[in-house]
């Protein structure tokens, strides 16, 4: 109740949670999900581009704030989940697509192990750290999800080891292995409290720009969507 007597505005809308916030994937995913009546909440390291997408998503009438975070520190994941449940509410979705570039760990071989393990902290231990912290959320929202992006660099094929050495991104592929693994444990530990998770893999460079030949994030956000609402199956491929 306010001081003068009237009511306080409750947001009874859900929260989405995008870590790792950038053009391509995150803003198709914050796009479509934020069309289906969902709150955003953009977490990212660089303070322009949050804004950017911020004022890109108001303009299209979808409820969307900023917060600053690098996915491999859990103390400021920590302090930026606070900050959004204080703005926006309960935590419903959790859409963890934060990556590091390929130079990081491009060659296991001659890369600087804490290269290396930097792309584990971004994607598999800043994953497991950030879901700890919005565990609780998830289990209280009755149909919370963890909807996870990775890549197809992680499959135990003699092809895609093949592509990664090529294309120089094996710290990432090992990443990307251990993450579709963490989904995979994540679903099987979580399905007994509700909580549904869920992992697209994407195949090839996403589109930048309508004349580019690579995946379109409109087909990754709409994968990620027909997860969440059937709750089926653990992964979509694209």
């Amino acid at each position: 109740m306010k001081a003068d007597g009237e009511m306080a505005v409750v947001n009874m809308a859900k929260t989405l949670v995008i870590v790792g916030f950038g053009p391509g994937n995150a803003t198709a995913v914050a796009e479509k999900f934020g069309a289906e009546g969902f709150s955003i909440a953009l977490v990212g390291r660089d303070k322009d581009r949050l804004a950017a997408g911020v004022s890109a998503l108001k303009a299209r009438g979808i409820t969307a704030s900023a917060f600053q975070g690098d996915a491999a520190e859990p103390g400021e994941m920590r302090a930026a989940l606070d900050k959004i449940r204080a703005e926006l509410g309960s935590i419903n979705v959790i859409n963890w697509n934060a990556a590091l570039g390929s130079a990081d760990g491009g060659d296991i071989l001659t890369a600087d192990p804490t290269a290396v393990r930097r792309v584990f902290d971004v994607a598999v231990f800043g994953l497991l750290a950030t879901v700890n912290e919005v565990l609780l959320d998830l289990k209280n929202a009755g149909d919370g999800a963890i909807l996870i992006t990775n890549g197809g660099f992680g499959d135990l094929a003699p092809e895609a080891d093949e592509t990664a050495i090529k294309l120089n991104v094996m710290g990432i592929a090992l990443a990307n292995a251990a993450k579709n693994k963490l989904a995979g444990l994540l679903a099987q530990r979580l399905k007994g409290d509700g909580i549904y998770v869920g992992e697209v893999i994407i195949y090839g460079a996403v589109k930048r720009s309508p004349t580019d030949n690579g995946v379109d994030p409109t087909s990754v956000a709409n994968a990620f969507w027909d997860l969440y609402r059937s709750r089926s199956n653990l992964r979509a491929r694209v």
